[in-house]
């Protein structure tokens, strides 16, 4: 299992957003794309999972082109996207909200359920709050229930995009090692993420975008390492 962006280019109206990006991920890996906000790392989260159309270039994913594929099935091959903002359905319960990701499965019923009690062993907090509509929930809580909702639909690669935003340190802390365990039990992560401390500290490779280009692309670690980007990303109170 292979995710490839090739020479991508993305257009909001006459604006172009990306200009040209190729980006892999392979199987088990956890790939951040860092950069500022305008870089258009959204922007490609939503052009792979089929929200924004390709103007040109091509997305491979499992030796398949699936460029011009709609949203849904794409998330039928498997991939799958908790987006920016959470995006849950407020009016509905906790529970509606995680089985509204397995919408387009045709899967045995003990499979659906084994799939939410591994929801909620990685989100006890989902388990308690089965019942409560999600708009009642913190927001540390409605992002568990964004990731649960998108790891219901089994996905191969899961595209997570600024899972950390607006939380508090220990609930950031809390999100970035449930990342790293849904990593462990096998799901390929592409990450999004304004903390860049974070992100590179769990991801095994990386790329720095800068206004629609790949600017950058190493290990996490040597990342991390590097003066340039510890100045650029990593200073106090900055913001991939």
């Amino acid at each position: 299992m292979r995710l490839e962006i090739k020479d991508l280019h993305v257009h909001y109206g006459k604006i172009e957003a990306i200009k040209g990006v190729s980006v892999v991920v392979n199987q088990g890996e956890i790939v951040t794309l860092i950069g500022a906000n305008g870089a258009g790392k959204t922007t490609m989260l939503k052009t792979i999972s089929g929200l924004r159309p390709v103007s040109s270039g091509q997305i491979i994913f499992d030796g398949q082109d699936i460029s011009k594929m709609p949203a849904h099935e794409r998330v039928s091959l498997g991939l799958s996207q908790a987006p920016e903002g959470r995006g849950i359905f407020p009016g509905m319960t906790v529970l509606e909200n995680l089985e509204m990701g397995k919408y387009n499965r045709k899967n045995r019923k003990h499979e659906m359920d084994e799939d939410l009690e591994k929801v909620y062993h990685l989100f006890p907090r989902l388990k308690e709050r089965a019942f409560q509509a999600g708009g009642t929930l913190s927001g540390g809580e409605q992002q568990m229930l964004a990731i649960g909702r998108a790891l219901m639909a089994r996905p191969k690669v899961l595209l997570l995009d600024e899972p950390s935003m607006g939380l508090a340190p220990q609930m950031i802390a809390n999100i970035f090692r449930i990342i790293t365990e849904i990593n462990k039990d096998g799901v390929t992560i592409l990450l999004v993420e304004q903390n860049a401390q974070q992100a590179l500290q769990r991801a095994h490779r990386a790329y720095i975008l800068e206004i629609g280009h790949v600017v950058k692309e190493a290990k996490a670690s040597d990342l991390l390492n590097d003066p340039a980007v510890r100045e650029a990303y990593l200073g106090t109170g900055a913001h991939s």
